[in-house]
């Protein structure tokens, strides 16, 4: 009879260990429930916090190219229609058929590419040389050379428009020119300025391009020097056949940076003077005031629309070259330490 008894007791103590245990283990599974749900909410409204983040400032700078576009494509009848807002009732391309042959928009674009490709080229050759100095020898004076390249990144263009305008309004060499012809030679009006500020890296935004280059090198190691050392590499070929195809992502990003800057600069072509024949930037400033005089237009309402669509002209082969490397120049920016 005891042993009848201590049996049942036994079973009853199993029967209260597993409710027991069930019972833990659905409040472990309720409070694992709960902080699922929990961390889901938070992931929720911090992805549409994000969302809402990209989504207006997608719209603060996409916004006016938008309107730029859709304002090019409008007829006179949708711009004084008050009703039109981005999509054109009565859509047209008259805009762009007057602002291409304003601008003689296939000569100059053809000039403009030339012009700004064989520049990016040495800016890009130039600034990777200084940059892979600065990162790879040691030579007198170098951290305070290297504080003047931090100093063309920091100080405006404008302060220093006067002594480059100087320069090259009476450009002489060592007093080459003056002793030879008398008089130094004024290069104004031409390219050559800015062919031999890029030659010698004080181009535009040269700084950065070299600070780009040099923070890049740096992040490479010494043993891939060392042992084209061995293998009996002089210096040039180590930098040409070695380093600079290492250095293809940081190229590619200085060369992306450099030909859009070059492409739409208008502070160094007015500068010197450069020809509006050469720089398509520049020649779109006088675009409204050329098409008003040439097709008789007073209404500046309707010459912003001729205006719009040279923009969009403009802008259009950056669009095609950026969306054609778009992959590595995101590559690029990641590995050539401008951020991090």
């Amino acid at each position: 009879m005891s042993d009848k008894i201590r049996n049942e007791n036994d079973e009853d103590l199993v029967e209260v260990s597993k409710a027991a245990f069930l019972s833990k283990k659905l409040k472990k599974m309720d409070a694992n429930t709960k902080s699922r749900i929990t961390e889901n909410i938070k992931g929720f409204i911090l992805g549409l916090f994000r969302w809402i983040v990209l989504i207006g400032i997608s719209y603060v700078i996409l916004g006016p190219v938008l309107g730029i576009i859709s304002r090019s494509f409008f007829s006179d009848a949708d711009h004084y229609n008050t009703m039109v807002y981005m999509i054109p009732q009565n859509p047209t391309m008259e805009r762009y058929k007057v602002a291409y042959d304003t601008l003689s928009y296939s000569s100059t674009m053809l000039k403009t590419v030339l012009y700004s490709v064989s520049l990016m080229v040495i800016q890009v050759l130039m600034c990777s040389m200084v940059g892979y100095g600065f990162a790879r020898f040691n030579f007198p004076f170098k951290k305070l050379l290297f504080v003047f390249v931090v100093i063309m990144i920091i100080i405006p263009s404008h302060t220093i428009m006067l002594p480059m305008y100087m320069t090259f309004a009476n450009f002489d060499v060592l007093g080459i020119f003056k002793l030879i012809t008398g008089s130094s030679i004024n290069i104004l009006s031409t390219p050559y300025p800015m062919y031999i500020l890029t030659f010698f890296a004080c181009g535009l935004r040269s700084g950065l391009y070299i600070y780009i280059f040099n923070q890049f090198f740096r992040g490479l190691p010494k043993e891939i020097e060392e042992a084209a050392f061995v293998d009996g590499a002089g210096v040039w070929y180590t930098y040409f056949r070695i380093m600079l195809r290492n250095a293809t992502p940081a190229a590619i990003t200085v060369a992306i940076f450099s030909l859009v800057w070059q492409y739409n600069d208008t502070f160094y072509a007015r500068l010197f003077n450069i020809s509006d024949s050469i720089v398509l930037s520049k020649r779109i400033a006088g675009l409204q005031s050329t098409i008003g005089n040439i097709y008789k237009i007073y209404d500046p309402k309707i010459l912003e629309l001729y205006l719009d669509a040279g923009i969009v002209l403009i802008m259009l082969p950056l669009v095609i070259i950026y969306v054609l490397l778009q992959k590595q120049f995101i590559e690029g920016v990641e590995r050539s330490g401008i951020v991090g």
